[in-house]
């Protein structure tokens, strides 16, 4: 049965915590950051391409929450050096992580690259936010060998569009180009399927933290509204369908809210609406599949100047 949750209610009291949004200036991580703020965590660190473009969204939160301490921070995933700089600003700020959301995205782009040569929807949804994580995971397990068990997460916000990746799952050959061949949809899921394959890993390696992926829903965001990039078929698509069947933002963010601060997340586990265990597609649980990710996402890390795996427990 999904669970019910009331953000407002049921995020317990975050004093002392430090968390951690990529995305953080609109759609489901603004609203992640917003209800998150509520609860008085030590500190937020807002990531995003443009981080004057959450000014506003600080200036909200503060106007309700004078104590909230909401720290921008610029991240563009597109670029490794981007991110290894926004990882190094924030651990040059904080000796603590508890919680780490790889939320941000990009859906149903035309044919592209990012800065070091992947294709885009890859590069930024799942290589970018490796690399991110990989570059805060010592933080992450220094806070976790001192914190209650399961209370340092990571969570990914991936898509039920994981199903639609390519026939054999990941194309991790064809990852160092645009992908023009593919159609924008199957390019998306590939990323997606990352996401969830990432976080299956991440489960595995290090088990003092907690590390899931989630589906957020059908939600009515920018994004969803075609005002992100995407595809002008999937645009004019998602502009019809979003009216009908899309849910708010408010809506939408509550999974991984949940995912945060509920007592009964399982690490390794995909998540749907809300607080729901679900199998994922075949390739999802392709044990293999997310072993070769592992090893080629380390790979391609080392060689663009990433640190390598911290040793877990």
């Amino acid at each position: 049965m999904p669970a019910k949750f009331d953000p407002d209610r049921d995020i317990p009291d975050l004093s002392g915590k430090v968390i951690v949004v990529t995305g953080g200036n609109a759609g489901l991580g603004a609203e992640t950051v917003r209800k998150l703020a509520a609860h008085n965590p030590a500190s937020i660190y807002l990531c995003a391409r443009n981080p004057s473009s959450a000014e506003s969204l600080i200036t909200d939160i503060k106007s309700h929450h004078p104590t909230a301490n909401i720290t921008p921070i610029k991240l563009d995933l597109s670029s490794l050096e981007s991110t290894k700089a926004a990882a190094a600003s924030i651990l040059a700020q904080t000796p603590r992580l508890d919680i780490l959301y790889n939320n941000a995205g990009i859906a149903l782009t035309p044919p592209a690259l990012t800065s070091e040569g992947y294709e885009t929807q890859f590069g930024i949804n799942h290589l970018g936010h490796a690399l991110f994580t990989q570059l805060l995971l010592p933080t992450l397990l220094k806070t976790a060998s001192s914190s209650p068990k399961n209370s340092v997460r990571i969570i990914s916000v991936s898509s039920t569009l994981h199903a639609r990746a390519f026939p054999h799952g990941l194309l991790l050959a064809e990852a160092k180009t645009d992908m023009a061949p593919h159609p924008a949809a199957t390019r998306y899921g590939h990323s997606k399927l990352a996401n969830v394959l990432f976080a299956k890993a991440l489960a595995r390696r290090y088990p003092e933290i907690t590390s899931v992926a989630l589906h957020p829903g059908f939600v009515d965001t920018e994004m969803n509204r075609g005002k992100a990039g995407g595809a002008k078929w999937f645009s004019l698509l998602i502009r019809n369908i979003v009216g009908w069947v899309g849910v708010s933002v408010e809506e939408g963010a509550k999974t991984q809210l949940w995912c945060a601060a509920a007592e009964g997340v399982r690490s390794g586990e995909y998540y749907e609406p809300i607080g729901v265990v679900k199998a994922g597609s075949k390739w999802a649980r392709d044990e293999g599949l997310r072993d070769e990710l592992w090893e080629w996402t380390g790979k391609e890390l080392r060689a663009n100047g990433g640190p390598g795996w911290p040793k877990g427990e």
